[in-house]
């Protein structure tokens, strides 16, 4: 074999691509761990609706743009699980991919990943979870030349390959709790660990614990919504030993809103200058991914009023009301809905409070 040497002058420099920066590089390994029961999977599925519709996560400054997903799972049935979420998360199923598994299972060796790569021009490659596509190799010498593979075929097809992984129970240091060898973790670009708050079951927290490329991305708040399936909270600085640990310092923590709490600001914000249009309103809270049936127990909560202008349909908050106007129940709310198989379309002041 000839020797061959080149300086690194000859190398054209190459910025970094991202999926979605700093959490997602393209054509990189990356790790997405977490104890069961936190929504890795849906977290996951949430990436692949965001790629093939071309949607900006609420993170991003701009969408990468619409491409294809390539999307193993076995521990969730793809008819009854799997294709619901997605569904529920907005994604278009026609650019999420499959490689069927019916005779010969997928492998982390396995040729037809690169070959269904290459077939989709998939940019995503998700395989959920690591422990079954690794097989027996979770841990000792044959890791890293398995994981190696991996990235050298991520690195020539140009396409993220998301492992999704659980922690293990071994005390320590946060950052090796990942499941099997350090290897595995060694060889990822970036890392995200999902984790609970201790004092509020309904918030989780997506927190980035490794990135080679960029500086680490802020941990994300999260939640689920039976409408939309996962609803983005914002930011929460929270360290990863915090996190897993459970021993947080409130005194330092920003209070990240329930989504009854979340609906209530927007519509305080938007009222804040006297009667907005309950349109407005309605396409604000939707866009939070805040669901119908919060927003009204926020709407009941706040007492805010539904008064008529013309054809169009106002909100008001009590303090801003004018006594003068006579007050209707917009035909869209749920009180209506409530009563209007009675034909009540109006409704007395003290009733519009106490509902």
């Amino acid at each position: 074999m000839n020797l061959e040497l080149q300086t690194i002058s000859e190398i054209s420099a190459e910025p970094v691509q991202f999926l979605s920066a700093p959490y997602i590089p393209l054509g990189k390994i990356v790790i997405l761990q977490g104890d069961p029961g936190l929504g890795k999977t849906t977290i996951a599925l949430s990436f692949a609706a965001a790629l093939t519709t071309g949607t900006p996560l609420p993170w991003d400054a701009k969408p990468f743009g619409v491409c294809d997903v390539i999307f193993q799972s076995m521990e969730d049935g793809y008819g009854d699980t799997i294709k619901p979420r997605l569904e529920q998360l907005g994604a278009n199923c026609d650019r999420v991919h499959v490689i069927r598994e019916d005779e010969y299972p997928v492998t982390l060796g396995d040729d037809r990943l690169e070959q269904a790569i290459i077939k989709t021009n998939a940019k995503l490659l998700v395989l959920d979870p690591l422990a079954h596509y690794m097989g027996a190799e979770m841990s000792g010498a044959g890791v890293r030349p398995i994981m190696t593979d991996l990235m050298e075929m991520a690195k020539r097809t140009n396409c993220t390959i998301l492992l999704i992984s659980h922690l293990n129970k071994k005390g320590g240091k946060a950052q090796y709790r990942g499941l099997g060898a350090i290897d595995i973790s060694a060889v990822a670009r970036s890392v995200l660990t999902v984790g609970k708050l201790p004092d509020d079951e309904e918030i989780r927290i997506l927190l980035h614990n490794k990135s080679n490329l960029a500086p680490c991305g802020v941990p994300q708040a999260y939640g689920f919504d039976e409408v939309s399936g996962l609803t983005w909270l914002g930011e929460y600085m929270i360290t990863l030993e915090e996190l897993l640990s459970g021993k947080i310092d409130k005194s330092k923590q920003p209070k990240v809103p329930s989504q009854l709490e979340l609906a209530k600001q927007i519509i305080i914000g938007a009222i804040n200058n006297g009667i907005t249009a309950a349109a407005e309103i309605k396409t604000l809270v939707e866009d939070r991914g805040i669901s119908r049936n919060t927003l009204d127990r926020a709407k009941s909560a706040l007492a805010v009023k539904s008064v008529k202008t013309g054809d169009n349909w106002q909100w008001e908050l009590p303090s801003l009301k004018n006594e003068e106007r006579e007050v209707h129940q917009d035909p869209q709310d749920s009180v209506c809905r409530k009563f209007g198989d009675l034909g009540v379309v109006e409704i007395t002041e003290e009733l519009s409070v106490s509902l």
